[in-house]
């Protein structure tokens, strides 16, 4: 569940610390990201929303970046789009970010991005086909929609147990894949794959991960790192160079990202991807 990012996204900006979870879960998502780009030849991508999860704001297409590609974020928030210009310049990268008011218009020429994406930030949007129409207008090869995963356990145990405030809309019927692939079936876009991503050896739940593991997993022989030093688990370094080996310590906890079976991701795994294909392109 995405919901306590309402409160907290600031402190990520003045602490860094992004926990194993988040850290873990941008690992795997670049390596479906760069076999997307690999495949279809990707030069330029949109990422919008870029809002939704925790950690923070603004870097799950860094590595899209550095391989070449080049980079627009889209918020709808200008503290939030200005704090992550800011991070973003720090790092020393051309990303740009665009702030919109309304994600209804996306203030860009048609097909001004082979690629457009967005990782569990579509909780938010008003209207779910107006901006998907949208999306794809911008859109010259494939969209990719990845949303929580709602069979999962900890998505229904997040649910069970967090309180939405009165004030914020919550459009829960966005992220149903169902909806999306009609929709996106409408305006003309074939689906071509799809799989559930993000299945650590901990669930989807708001406990820190780093507890979860060392309460209830200490017996592994895993790293030891993200356990004791909380100012280490942060992907910011690896993208600045300083450390290399952040890959590798978060892959020591995808077993079951790799060998678990389909029916015991379907209520494990925390997300679910949606690949779409142009049909005018093909």
């Amino acid at each position: 569940m995405a919901l306590p990012i309402l409160a907290t996204w600031r402190a990520y900006f003045n602490d860094g610390h992004e926990g194993l979870g988040s850290s873990y879960e941008r690992i795997i998502l670049n390596d479906l990201l760069l076999l997307i780009m690999k495949n279809y030849h990707i030069g330029s991508v949109v990422e919008a929303p870029i809002f939704g999860f925790t950690g923070i704001t603004g870097l799950n297409s860094i590595a899209l970046y550095q391989y070449g590609c080049k980079v627009t974020l889209v918020d709808n928030d200008t503290e939030r789009a200005e704090l992550v210009s800011n991070i973003l310049k720090e790092m020393k990268t051309e990303i740009n970010t665009q702030y919109v008011s309304d994600y209804a218009i996306l203030p860009f020429t048609d097909e001004s991005f082979d690629m457009s994406w967005n990782f569990s930030a579509l909780w938010f949007v008003d209207d779910l086909e107006v901006y998907l129409t949208e999306l794809c207008r911008i859109t010259k090869k494939v969209v990719l929609i990845c949303v929580p995963n709602q069979t999962g356990l900890g998505y229904k145990w997040q649910k069970a147990n967090t309180d939405i405030p009165h004030d914020i809309v919550f459009n829960e019927s966005n992220i149903d894949p169902a909806r999306i692939k009609g929709i996106m079936h409408s305006l003309n876009w074939k689906y071509i794959s799809g799989d559930y991503i993000d299945c650590p050896l901990w669930p989807d739940i708001g406990m820190s991960k780093e507890k979860f593991l060392g309460k209830y997993l200490s017996s592994l022989k895993l790293s030891k790192k993200e356990f004791k030093n909380k100012k280490s688990v942060s992907i910011v370094d690896f993208y600045k160079g300083t450390d290399p080996s952040f890959p590798a310590r978060m892959r020591k906890y995808s077993f079951l990202e790799r060998h678990a079976p389909m029916l015991f991701k379907k209520f494990w795994s925390h997300h679910i991807w949606l690949l779409f294909e142009n049909k005018t392109e093909q």
